[in-house]
């Protein structure tokens, strides 16, 4: 079934997914992290952000504790995220699927049913020109306190320059539609 929609509504939001393996540590930071550079921007209702994991260990569990009292630390509230799982039958709701590091690509990449659902997946570092050769996101998970820092200082920048390489489409989107209007 199709809706006709109103000249005045918005067009749809884009659509991201940040990924790791238990979705209780990188991707959960990932996830918030973004939310709140869209929210500062004012463009928090033209991007819908989410996360997973590969793995299923943990679904329905908060974020690790060392997680949010890294985000804490930031100025972050992680405390809502509840931890799922990624399926195959997703990658028609996304049009972008961050992952972490390479092993989530592989898996992701195997589970993608079409080259454009395997081409929607991609390395978080690789949306940042000066990762300096840190391709893989750390996991932090078997770590303590001060790497769970370093590693949503690591995710924090390089997700702001997700952010600046996908603002001007998102703008540009918003733009388009409010132009279009007759």
């Amino acid at each position: 079934m199709t809706f006709a929609r109103d000249a005045d509504d918005a067009p749809p939001p884009f659509r991201v997914c940040f990924v790791c393996t238990g979705n209780i540590c990188r991707s959960p930071m990932a996830e918030v992290v973004f939310r709140d550079i869209l929210a500062r921007a004012g463009l928090q209702e033209r991007v819908h952000v989410s996360s997973a994991g590969t793995g299923d260990w943990h679904v329905g569990e908060q974020a690790d504790a060392r997680t949010l009292a890294a985000l804490g630390r930031r100025g972050y509230d992680g405390t809502l995220h509840r931890a799922r799982q990624f399926e195959a039958d997703w990658f028609d709701r996304f049009d972008l699927i961050v992952v972490l590091d390479r092993s989530h690509e592989r898996v992701l990449r195997t589970w993608a049913p079409t080259e454009l659902d395997r081409s929607k997946v991609q390395l978080l570092s690789a949306f940042d020109a000066g990762h300096s050769g840190q391709i893989d996101v750390p996991d932090p998970y078997y770590s303590d306190a001060p790497m769970f820092d370093a590693v949503l200082a690591t995710i924090e920048r390089y997700v702001q320059s997700l952010f600046i390489q996908l603002e001007p489409a998102i703008r540009a989107a918003r733009s388009s539609k409010k132009g279009s209007a007759s």
